[in-house]
């Protein structure tokens, strides 16, 4: 440990003598405390401080840039990270060699990519998700000089915290702009197809029954038209074995198929998109027993909630994750099919309801079904189904909120937001029952001549699970640096009353050029944390929080 720390310093150091060296730092500490309404689980207890820390390093000299990521979980990672995430070590390391004169970019060590939409493949990093699912291999790009097509390929197998998964994962995709290479004058056209394969090869030393190889297939479509956008993306997936709860399914091994399509209209003042998406049977892990593990370890493919992302801590208690997989037990169900619809207009400032600086308004509709099928299972444990294409099944989810922001004031910022929404826990959670939930959030910003405040107010209706809530925020920020904040989240109509907590937590940040520090102490609810439509399930706790990040 101790020589870690020394290589950390000395290149923290560094950074002064070579100006191509880009160094960034992130740590996040926790310090767990047992409270009069919160307490540890007792596999939890013996290790109450706990931190998670990133330091990335890169340096680029000419068409060359080598990088690394130390990482250290120490002693232990947060609670509910990946237990492959433990002690210290490099997370990731790479040589890349790009150059624009000859369209080359390729890298070998770790790496991240995206195909398409990420419906076939995805590799990021999100550190408070704790995904970090890079490729350690090698991947080249190539771009001809007019930009009119675009080809990746890549080869590698995926990591699993400081080790790496079994499969081996090799992939192309190609993307062809139709309109540069048919010379098209019309400006206002934009066309392009792209072709994508990824393939998993996992050996099946215990069971002769897996497939060795799993493949997706995939083909894509853009269009753009003065101020029209479609996208359209189909993809199938070879057979591959199930998982039924926590136990991989030798018997009954399936295809899947996914389908998503993206409409949208804009104009100056007013902006529709309309998104549809099918997921029959369509998760892919680079090792199947990982298959559907609550710590997204192993996933190849990207599959976000397309619902509303909403920014306020009460609408965020009931959210809808993608229901991709396909089961045979009690909850028979096969994929999800859906749609979302966003809407923007701007109502113009010096109109009634424009008032004097103009109104944003923003419409969301959501909703999501099960497949409607039929399924059959027989004597030897073998499983069969059909799966309607566009007929809907149980409805799993649909939200419908409103969000008003505009001005009082040239230094008074305004938003008031409705959102209703249904919840099918059943399906969802594989618990009982069902919600629905009404969130009314009324949010302030007013700014001082060195220093702001926000103030926010909400309150959520439920018919049924956690009861009625009530939350409010406060955050002072003075001058540019300091920020102070306090908030709550009271579940004042749990019918179980000894649930009925103030969820408080109140905290200091401090920022100066690229560096941000926070410190807080307060409870955090338990349940689903997600960003970007992918979530990952934290326990509720009690404590200590501290936060530093920096770049150099």
């Amino acid at each position: 440990m101790q020589n870690k720390l020394i290589i950390i310093i000395l290149l923290l150091f560094s950074i002064k003598n070579f100006s191509q060296l880009t160094v960034n730092l992130e740590s996040n500490s926790q310090y767990y405390v047992d409270d009069s309404k919160i307490k540890l689980a007792e596999k939890d207890a013996a290790q109450r401080f706990r931190t998670n820390n990133y330091l990335n390093a890169s340096y680029k000299i000419k068409d060359l840039t080598f990088g690394a990521q130390l990482e250290a979980y120490e002693p232990e990672a947060l609670l509910n990270y990946n237990p492959a995430f433990k002690k210290t070590n490099l997370g990731t390391y790479y040589i890349n060699y790009s150059n624009e004169k000859t369209g080359i970019d390729a890298t070998i060590g770790h790496f991240y990519e995206q195909f398409g939409s990420g419906l076939a493949l995805r590799l990021w990093e999100d550190k408070q998700l704790g995904i970090a699912n890079s490729l350690l291999g090698g991947r080249i790009k190539y771009t001809d000089p007019d930009q009119i097509i675009t080809l990746k390929t890549l080869l590698g197998k995926q990591r699993s915290g400081f080790d790496l998964t079994d499969g081996l994962i090799g992939g192309l995709d190609a993307e062809i702009k139709l309109d540069s290479l048919m010379k098209m004058k019309m400006k206002t056209l934009r066309s392009s197809v792209g072709f994508t394969y990824v393939s998993k090869n996992e050996d099946n030393i215990m069971n002769t029954t897996y497939p060795k190889n799993v493949s997706v297939y995939g083909s894509r479509l853009k269009l753009e038209y003065k101020n029209f956008g479609l996208e359209f993306e189909y993809l199938y997936k070879t057979k591959d074995n199930i998982k039924q709860v926590t136990t991989l399914d030798p018997n009954n091994i399936f295809s899947g198929n996914a389908y998503y399509m993206n409409l949208s209209y804009s104009t100056n003042n007013f902006g529709i998109i309309a998104n549809f998406r099918r997921l029959e049977n369509f998760n892919l892990y680079s090792q199947r027993d990982q298959i559907g593990n609550i710590y997204n370890n192993a996933i190849l493919n990207y599959l976000p909630a397309l619902t509303k992302q909403f920014d306020y801590s009460l609408a965020n208690i009931y959210v809808y994750q993608a229901q991709p997989q396909l089961t045979f037990l009690s909850q028979k169900k096969a994929g999800e099919i859906g749609s979302q619809f966003d809407i923007f207009y701007k109502i113009k400032k010096g109109t009634f309801f424009g008032g004097s600086y103009g109104t944003d308004l923003s419409l969301n509709i959501s909703n999501w079904y099960g497949l409607k099928g039929k399924y059959r299972s027989y004597i030897n444990n073998q499983n069969d189904y059909e799966a309607e294409f566009l007929k809907l099944g149980e409805k799993y989810y649909s939200d419908q909120s409103l969000d008003i922001r505009t001005r009082l004031k040239e230094n008074w910022k305004i938003a008031l937001v409705f959102i209703n929404q249904y919840y099918n826990t059943y399906r969802t959670e594989e618990t009982t029952g069902q919600v629905r939930a009404q969130t009314v959030v009324l949010d302030n910003i007013y700014k001082f001549s060195k220093s702001s405040l926000k103030i926010e107010l909400q309150h959520q209706w439920a018919d049924g699970y956690h009861g009625n809530w009530l939350a409010g925020l406060a955050e002072y920020n003075l001058k540019k640096h300091w920020s102070i904040f306090i908030n709550d989240l009271y579940n004042y109509d749990n019918p179980e009353k000894e649930k009925q907590i103030h969820y408080y937590t109140g905290g200091l940040v401090f920022r100066k050029n690229s560096t941000r520090i926070q410190a807080s102490y307060g409870r955090q609810r338990g349940g689903l944390l997600c960003v970007g439509g992918v979530c990952r399930f934290v326990p509720e706790s009690a404590g200590f929080s501290l936060g530093i990040s920096a770049n150099y």
